[in-house]
């Protein structure tokens, strides 16, 4: 796998997923982490932004989809996130980590956390 990596971490968005009715209907904050794995050496020789991901426009993407359809699990949200960082052809793996900071646990807790890897087939 290449070592180079993009990370984008702590993007906030407004997301109505859960299996609870309240979740759904008030909705909450989801914070993602994502770490696309691509080789960066090709957008630095040339200083070409086309040879790399844009990764303002992979943010506008990824908000889009923690916006969009509600899902029950953020597993199922997570993997959502990582076809969206696969979509490049640039991108060989992508780790997506979805935290649900206000989920409903009736104890005191920091976080709620499920990290995905995904490779290109």
């Amino acid at each position: 796998m290449t070592t180079d990596r993009i990370v984008l971490k702590g993007l906030r968005a407004r997301g109505r997923h859960g299996v609870l009715p309240a979740e759904r209907e008030l909705g909450q904050e989801f914070v993602v982490d994502a770490t696309l794995f691509l080789d960066t050496r090709p957008a630095a020789a040339g200083d070409d932004l086309t040879k790399t991901v844009h990764y303002g426009e992979l943010a506008e993407a990824l908000v889009k989809v923690v916006e969009g359809e509600p899902v029950d699990l953020i597993e199922t949200l997570a993997q959502r996130l990582a076809d969206v960082c696969l979509e490049s052809p640039l991108v060989s793996a992508a780790r997506v980590s979805v935290h649900k900071p206000a989920a409903p646990i009736p104890l005191p807790f920091d976080d709620v956390v499920v990290t995905i890897e995904r490779r290109r087939a």
